[in-house]
């Protein structure tokens, strides 16, 4: 085989590139592994760059928690407060406050930024403004 990588353009670039990487898994030769190496990276960037993940929800973290621990919502009042706040959170109607967020990452020992959700463009935009005691916001000069 030619000692080109595949640039992956299209359906059927992805697919050379994966029959690329098949036949460079069965080669032991340090250049063979190079290639290989490289091609995979070029691989994962078309994909990340065509199917981007989707960070998922809080509330469907939760959830996904709850069922690998075998937990029912009974079992969250302590962690979030309240039945009702419980489903709340699990439908996605209420955001977590920090002290659910740091029960929770005490409990299933996972970070706490999986629990926070990430700021929207939006936010972004208000939180480069700056209130002065009696004015309007007004934009950061940096």
């Amino acid at each position: 085989m030619d000692a080109t990588l595949v640039v992956i353009d299209s359906e059927a670039e992805l697919a050379r590139a994966r029959a690329l990487i098949d036949w460079l898994m069965t080669s032991e030769e340090p250049d063979d592994i190079a290639r290989l190496r490289a091609q995979a990276q070029l691989v994962a960037a078309f994909e990340e760059e065509r199917w981007p993940r989707k960070r998922p929800t809080t509330a469907a973290l939760i959830r996904y928690l709850m069922d690998e621990h075998d937990l029912t919502r009974a079992d969250l009042v302590p962690i979030l407060g309240t039945p009702s706040r419980v489903s709340e959170v699990l439908r996605g109607k209420r955001e977590l406050s920090m002290p659910m967020v740091q029960r929770l990452r005490a409990r299933f020992r996972i970070p706490a930024d999986l629990l926070i959700p990430q700021a929207s463009p939006a936010s972004s935009r208000r939180s480069a403004e700056r209130r002065i005691p009696g004015r309007r916001a007004v934009k950061d000069a940096a």
